[in-house]
């Protein structure tokens, strides 16, 4: 990977890099010994400060100004991806030595559309996606046919970049994981598989691909030679028509949280329920030791709790608001369904709503008959609940909804690197 160090501040020191971006908006005074591998950015700001003897590269924007410099010539879009079409177009136009466009990358199909333009276009060029879902575009140079890609140094220059000394680190050939989904602003995936990772060695990135539709997503996994992804809300039943095979547990529930990709061909299964066993046995109490368990909840996550509780060997009952949905996954999976709200005759509770994410929130059973025979499971992991509070007041077992999510996220972890991680870093780093 060729790594140009974009400074967003001046440094004490100049980084590690291969080339060095020094915007004119930053730095008052350009540092001495400037090389061809230098670029020196405008940013607005008068190019007679640029040295008349000057040998590398000076970024124009969008001029088509003739200067007596080599020169780059740079589109920015803060909002949206351009049309295949528009980039196209940007790529083409204009005499200088290589076009720049740096786009705001909103869905898997800007992805798709950057992919598509910067590996086929002849010319020298780098595009790049800026916010959060772009950050792929910055570590797939050779891929992407980019003649370099930033890092930043000091404070980062754009929504998206990864420091430059990161990104020698990481090269081209680096392993690309993440996690799909819409919004993914609370997910405590990528710092956990990220510890679990840098234990186990293996030279990688966990990133968020929060994107409003699943259009082009299988495009995109294989184009940017992603390993694998975990799937959450909403999108564990959409993900399946973008699959080549959907095996085990994700067929019998019919919900995807876990893609790997296996030499091009996508593979969708389920780590979901094996979260939900692990949570159980890490408070101390196996769900197969439960008789009766009452599953609240009719969305993906209410599959996996429903499927571990039947592999459990429980009899499992659903209780949801939407009872159409809840009636379709007991038809297909075989479970019963309740429209009371006593919690009367169950030794398992398993909340698998966002209700209790809020203060104000209202479950549909009354939180005062939670006793202590009740073992007590709420899948939403970032906040104490009503129900884990009043759990914990009446001494029940309470399975953590974090333990879930290091259990599904490990043997996620296992199906894309092909070793176990270390279960109590990745606890320790959601803590």
């Amino acid at each position: 990977m060729r790594v140009c160090a974009s400074y967003g501040s001046v440094p004490e020191v100049m980084a590690d890099a291969d080339m060095h971006e020094l915007r004119l908006d930053v730095f008052d005074v350009l540092p001495e010994d400037l090389s061809e591998n230098t670029i020196i950015t405008l940013a607005g700001k008068d190019i007679s400060k640029v040295p008349g003897d000057f040998k590398g590269l000076v970024d124009i924007g969008e001029s088509d100004d003739a200067i007596p410099f080599r020169k780059i010539r740079s589109v920015h879009d803060f909002e949206k991806t351009p049309s295949e079409e528009t980039l196209r177009e940007i790529m083409s136009h204009g005499d200088q030595e290589l076009s720049k466009c740096a786009c705001k990358v909103n869905s898997f199909s800007d992805l798709h559309t950057i992919f598509k333009v910067a590996s086929t276009t002849e010319r020298k060029h780098l595009i790049l996606g800026m916010g959060e879902i772009g950050t792929v575009t910055r570590i797939r140079q050779v891929l992407l046919g980019n003649d370099f890609s930033f890092g930043y140094v000091g404070k980062k220059t754009a929504e998206g970049q990864l420091s430059a000394e990161e990104m020698k680190v990481l090269g081209d050939d680096c392993r690309i994981v993440g996690i799909i989904g819409h919004p993914l602003g609370h997910s405590l995936s990528p710092v956990m598989q990220g510890a679990a990772m840098k234990t186990a060695g293996i030279n990688g990135l966990y990133l968020k691909f929060d994107s409003p539709d699943l259009k082009d997503v299988d495009k995109v996994i294989r184009e940017y030679d992603i390993s694998g992804m975990n799937v959450t809300i909403p999108y564990k039943q959409d993900i399946i028509p973008f699959l080549d095979e959907v095996e085990g547990a994700a067929k019998d529930m019919g919900a995807v949280n876990t893609i790997v990709n296996k030499d091009g061909k996508l593979i969708g299964t389920n780590t979901d329920y094996a979260g939900v066993l692990h949570a159980f046995e890490r408070a101390g109490k196996k769900l197969s030791e439960c008789e009766n368990v009452l599953v609240f909840g009719s969305g993906g996550a209410s599959r996996a709790a429903v499927y571990a509780a039947i592999r459990s060997g429980c009899r499992t009952t659903m209780l949801a608001r939407n009872k159409e949905a809840a009636a379709t996954i007991s038809k297909e999976m075989g479970c019963e369904t309740t429209g009371s709200c006593s919690l009367s005759g169950y030794d398992a509770l398993i909340n698998c709503t966002p209700i209790g994410m809020k203060e104000d929130s209202e479950y549909m059973f009354d939180l005062s008959e939670i006793t202590k025979d009740i073992a007590v499971m709420d899948m939403v992991y970032n906040r104490k609940t009503q129900l884990v509070a009043k759990a914990e007041s009446a001494g029940c077992t309470v399975a953590d909804g974090r333990d879930m999510l290091v259990g599904q996220g490990a043997v996620s972890f296992e199906r894309w690197f092909g070793r176990k991680p270390d279960t109590e870093i990745m606890r320790k780093a959601i803590l």
